[in-house]
């Protein structure tokens, strides 16, 4: 079964950048929901057993289109979701360090180049989507953008997300309403990297 990822901080402790009423609903509803309709779709599928990312890499093997869309919706919110959750903090904000921070100097052209450009990618998303920073084959790092729930597994790019920033409206419309870059410049601040670091290690070893 796909288990939402538990939160280690408070609804609130994301305040005053992300609002207690925006982050209790988008996961005690949003990914809830996700995680719900993800996990009665891959159990009619006969795909409960598999893990998360070779079942978003693998969609076309599943000949029913119903199915096939519900597990692409769903699975992908399920699985972005849980890394978006799981690379915020309290605690968080400031810069990369160590592997990840010598990456981003060499792949992305430095932090700051990074921060304007993902956020730029995020910004500029056309309706509901996200904002990543991803690992291709190799260990180098990759910027995009993808709508939807999608990500870069879903659209066999072959690279694995470890950042994700959420564009959808549910993300931050309580606090920031139409404005979307000013919430996507205030999540940096509750960005934790040392989290995103470990991603990118895992991301190393697949």
């Amino acid at each position: 079964m796909f288990q939402q990822i538990k939160l280690p901080y408070d609804f609130n402790a994301l305040e005053p950048h992300i609002d207690a009423l925006t982050m209790e609903t988008h996961y005690t509803k949003h990914h809830a929901g996700y995680t719900k309709n993800l996990n009665e779709a891959a159990a009619e599928a006969g795909v409960a057993n598999k893990e998360i990312t070779e079942l978003l890499s693998s969609l076309s093997n599943i000949s029913d289109e119903a199915l096939r869309k519900k597990i692409r919706n769903n699975g992908g919110g399920f699985y972005n979701h849980n890394i978006y959750f799981g690379s915020l903090s309290p605690k968080g904000g400031g810069q990369p360090t160590g592997t990840l921070a010598n990456e981003i100097e060499n792949n992305l052209g430095g932090f700051n180049k990074f921060k304007e450009d993902i956020s730029k990618l995020a910004a500029n998303q056309f309706g509901s989507g996200w904002g990543w920073l991803s690992v291709a084959k190799g260990g180098k790092l990759v910027l995009s953008s993808s709508p939807n729930q999608d990500n870069p597994l879903i659209e066999g790019k072959d690279m694995l997300p470890i950042f994700g920033i959420d564009v959808w409206e549910h993300a931050y419309y309580l606090k920031y309403k139409n404005l979307r870059a000013d919430y996507i410049k205030a999540l940096f601040n509750v960005v934790d990297w040392q989290a995103v670091e470990k991603n990118y290690q895992q991301a190393l070893n697949r």
